[in-house]
């Protein structure tokens, strides 16, 4: 199973950044974690700020890769770009927050991902990915 891991701005800072809320650890660091946890898993790890950069490889491993994760992080609120680039594509979208989003500011409440992916998981830090992978996994 290929599995295409998107992460979207500011998530390169996973480890530094807010760790009150993101925790303390990197993103590839926890990606390692991943590859241990499922080695039955081909893992594709994208990230970019840059918001057509992000619809660009929904577009490149949307056609495919057997599932794809995709934490949009702050484009989640913004983008309706990224929702479109779902809809057109055929791989089923998991949607990931490291954080509860419907517990912070009012913007994180709305979503222009959720409606056209096939699940939402928020709120368990890091492990929402692995949820995420659990699901496919399971499906």
């Amino acid at each position: 199973m290929k599995i295409s891991i998107i992460n979207g701005p500011n998530l390169n800072l996973l480890g530094t950044r807010e760790p009150s809320i993101y925790g303390a650890q990197t993103f590839v660091d926890y990606l390692d974690t991943l590859k241990e946890q499922f080695p039955q898993v081909e893992f594709d790890y994208f990230q970019s700020n840059i918001e057509g950069e992000l619809i660009d490889e929904l577009h490149r491993v949307g056609f495919s890769a057997d599932g794809i994760i995709l934490n949009a992080a702050a484009y989640t609120h913004t983008s309706v770009g990224l929702g479109d680039a779902i809809k057109a594509i055929d791989t089923s979208v998991i949607e990931v927050h490291i954080s509860n989003t419907f517990a912070r500011e009012d913007f994180r409440h709305t979503s222009y991902i959720t409606p056209n992916a096939k699940g939402l998981i928020l709120g368990f830090g890091l492990a929402s990915y692995r949820l995420a992978v659990e699901s496919f996994l399971n499906a």
